[in-house]
């Protein structure tokens, strides 16, 4: 599983790479719909049958932990976003949306990989992951009519319909399996298996959006480079963020490094399944969700190899930092 999730960014790039090569298939412009739907549909089902939902009140046991990255995530984030969004993409809101629903969706799988590769607590960081998953369902829509509802691009008809498809229906198929297979070693082995298969069901959803958009894609190469930029400055700013806050509320190292990825890492896949029903005519939202991984995965990568590097001198600074208060 971890080699499969840290070469993610391989199999995209592969998956985007397929969609364009055979973008002239007739027969596969005709299904491609129907695939990114199906698939993405089956992506979030595996993702939800991964979470132990019911255990959110563990996320509670580091109280000062938890709500700093709350804090971070569901209210400073969406600020420095926002800011990014309209400094940098003023002149493309399609963009603009895509990046805030990038910005907006916390991770809630493979930042564990990058927190356990930089030493980090990783209890601590799963203890997160059902409460991340719960707040971004909740506040996505909301923070979306907020930023947007006054651009005449999102409708709320189709917002409603997208997160019916592809987060309530899902997420209520896999509590009914939970519930169904509670006790039974078979629960674990299909938890198991479509664990294993998300990256996958997300690569094929990929490959359908880009063989159905590719003339979309061709037409805006030059605007898509500009989502770089913002993405970029987002990994940054919140790096320092996160440092400064963990050495004044002198967590440990381990608690730096989660807080860190908590806060980094982005839940690209939910957003993406959104996207792809709310916005059905402005393909450029899912295509900038679908290269935000592409930059997103290889900077959290250097920043756990950055972060375990320098383990003594941020515990050597914390020190220093105690003493000069």
């Amino acid at each position: 599983m971890e080699l499969t999730e840290n070469l993610e960014p391989v199999f995209i790039f592969a998956s985007i790479l397929l969609g364009l090569l055979l973008n002239n298939v007739e027969v596969i412009n005709n299904i491609s719909p129907s695939l990114i739907t199906i698939f993405l549909v089956m992506m979030l089902f595996a993702l939800f049958m991964d979470i132990p939902v019911g255990k959110i009140g563990e996320s509670f046991s580091n109280t000062k932990f938890t709500a700093t990255s709350l804090i971070i995530n569901f209210m400073w984030t969406p600020l420095l976003g926002y800011f990014l969004a309209s400094l940098l993409l003023k002149g493309n809101l399609d963009m603009r949306i895509g990046f805030l629903m990038l910005i907006l969706t916390p991770c809630t799988d493979w930042y564990l990989i990058f927190t356990k590769m930089a030493k980090g607590n990783l209890a601590l960081s799963m203890s997160l992951l059902p409460i991340n998953l719960v707040l971004q369902i909740i506040l996505l829509p909301i923070y979306l009519l907020i930023f947007f509802s006054s651009t005449n691009t999102l409708e709320i008809a189709n917002l409603a319909y997208s997160l019916i498809v592809f987060i309530v229906l899902p997420f209520i198929m896999a509590q009914f399996v939970k519930i169904l297979l509670k006790g039974r070693s078979s629960l674990e082995k299909i938890t198991s298996v479509f664990s294993r298969c998300q990256t996958l069901f997300l690569c094929v959803a990929i490959f359908a959006l880009f063989n159905r958009e590719s003339s979309v894609l061709i037409e805006n190469v030059d605007k898509i480079e500009v989502i770089f930029i913002p993405v970029l400055l987002f990994f940054v700013i919140n790096c320092v963020v996160d440092y400064i806050i963990s050495m004044r509320l002198n967590f440990r190292y381990e608690d730096y490094v989660s807080l860190t990825f908590t806060t980094l890492a982005r839940n690209s896949p939910l957003a993406l399944a959104i996207a792809v029903s709310s916005f059905p005519k402005n393909e450029l939202i899912a295509i900038t969700l679908v290269i935000g991984p592409l930059i997103e995965l290889p900077v959290l990568y250097v920043v756990s190899k950055i972060a375990l590097k320098f383990k003594k001198k941020y515990e050597g600074g914390m020190r220093y930092f105690e003493q000069a208060l």
